[in-house]
């Protein structure tokens, strides 16, 4: 093998195994983006390419003012409360239908999805109030875990999603047209959830029976439903319809989560001031890593990174649909160990601009090409949540139902859905006018 691809494969290497035995990511991606520009050959000015890189892409980015924004908004619904009180009604009123409770835990996960876009908090709420009452209705473990975990997931690709804002600047495609072509996936991809659901209720009416639960009144569905789904069509109307950019409807959001929370009496400085602390949390953990996978994506193309996978392609003289099918296989796979953020921002400065150039027989623009291919690598990153052994989601549903579902539960559950997510995967790659329509 020719010494010209020696640096970056050690860099690979280093990296992947930095991760592997737990060490923090931004870290890892940070050292090895240092370590091997001291051991590069490359010139001393480009240590200020890269911070102007940083600066760029991470520190004044106003794209990325929305993610604290989105985050905030999600833990404000979920503390308080907003979004039990919209399961428990749903879990009432649907409950008599085969099915329904899982149903009713569907369609709360998929307002949480496009209500906060966070998916820790998703999993965590349907699994704490959730599962107990499936268990109590009769239904089964396998079941129970699997519709929480897939429900819970729903939440990176349905729009407004944090995932979604950082494609958009990795890939240069305008955030509204991502959240507009990944909306229609992402309902799709909850409908066949739901038939999912449907044919396992039919195939083992054990698994899921008809609960005692019903009769919940109009007016009590309106209360506890209505006000989430406000906020969703003012957050995401506001993008669609072009009002508001996605920064300025992270605002509103946040706004509007505060402004149910003072008509449910529920805003206190307490409520404040942990909300406040986590979205603080969450958005260092995030720029952390930004900066370090900028770093390592700069450093690792500057050491023959990029011309090393370019070159890799043409020899393997895969085609359009060949080299797709390969990255879309190497994402899944890098989703059972590394987690979206991680892949996200690894992969897709060197995949897109592969990707952007080739034709795959639709007669799609450049721009189009991206915006398929982000959303597609959307819908397989979601299964990164829950392909073992590192799903985080795996790990957050176990977390909170230690007592209630074992480990073997759990992934005989979450199995169907993976497979659904890649069968809803296979039919965007066909039909990706599902998926560019925003964009003419």
């Amino acid at each position: 093998m020719s010494g010209e691809y020696l640096l970056p494969l050690a860099m690979l290497a280093a990296m992947l195994g930095g991760i592997l035995i737990g060490y923090p990511v931004a870290l890892v991606l940070g050292g090895s983006a240092a370590v091997f520009l001291l051991s590069s050959d490359l010139p001393a000015s480009f240590v200020n390419l890269m911070a102007s890189r940083i600066y760029a892409n991470a520190l004044g980015n106003w794209l990325l003012v929305c993610i604290p924004m989105f985050v905030f908004m999600g833990l404000v619904l979920e503390r308080t409360g907003t979004a039990v009180r919209a399961l428990t009604t749903l879990q009432t009123a649907m409950g008599r239908m085969p099915g329904g409770l899982a149903i009713a835990v569907l369609i709360v996960g998929t307002l949480l999805a496009a209500a906060s876009g966070i998916v820790g908090a998703s999993v965590v709420l349907l699994g704490t109030l959730a599962v107990p009452q499936m268990r109590a209705a009769g239904y089964s473990r396998p079941l129970s875990a699997g519709i929480v975990c897939g429900a819970g997931t729903l939440a990176i690709l349905i729009p407004p999603s944090i995932m979604l804002v950082l494609f958009s600047d990795l890939l240069n495609v305008s955030v509204g047209d991502l959240f507009a072509g990944a909306l229609v996936p992402g309902l799709i991809l909850a409908g066949s959830y739901a038939v999912l659901i449907a044919v396992w209720a039919l195939l083992d009416p054990r698994a899921a029976p008809r609960s005692a639960l019903g009769g919940v009144s109009a007016v009590a569905m309106l209360r506890d439903t209505l006000p989430l789904a406000l906020l969703i069509f003012c957050v995401l109307g506001s993008i669609l319809l072009g009002y508001a950019t996605p920064t300025e409807a992270s605002a509103l959001g946040a706004v509007g989560s505060l402004v149910i929370a003072a008509f449910t009496r529920t805003l206190t400085p307490r409520l404040l001031y942990e909300t406040t602390l986590q979205t603080a949390y969450t958005t260092a953990m995030v720029m952390l890593v930004t900066v370090g996978a900028t770093c390592f994506s700069a450093v690792f193309r500057g050491v023959g990174g990029e011309d090393m996978i370019l070159d890799g392609l043409k020899f393997l003289q895969l085609g359009a649909w060949g080299t797709l099918m390969l990255l879309m296989a190497v994402i899944f796979v890098l989703g059972c160990f590394l987690d979206w953020l991680e892949i996200s921002l690894i992969t897709l400065p060197i995949f897109g601009a592969v990707i952007g150039n080739l034709d795959f027989g639709f007669g799609l623009s450049q721009q189009q090409t991206l915006l398929w291919f982000a959303v597609l690598v959307a819908i397989n990153l979601q299964t990164s949540f829950l392909s073992p052994p590192f799903g985080f989601s795996l790990f957050y549903l176990r977390a909170v139902t230690r007592d209630v579902l074992s480990n073997r539960d759990i992934y005989l559950g979450i199995v169907p859905f993976i497979a659904m997510q890649l069968v809803v995967l296979g039919l965007f790659m066909i039909f990706p006018g599902l998926i560019v329509w925003p964009v003419k």
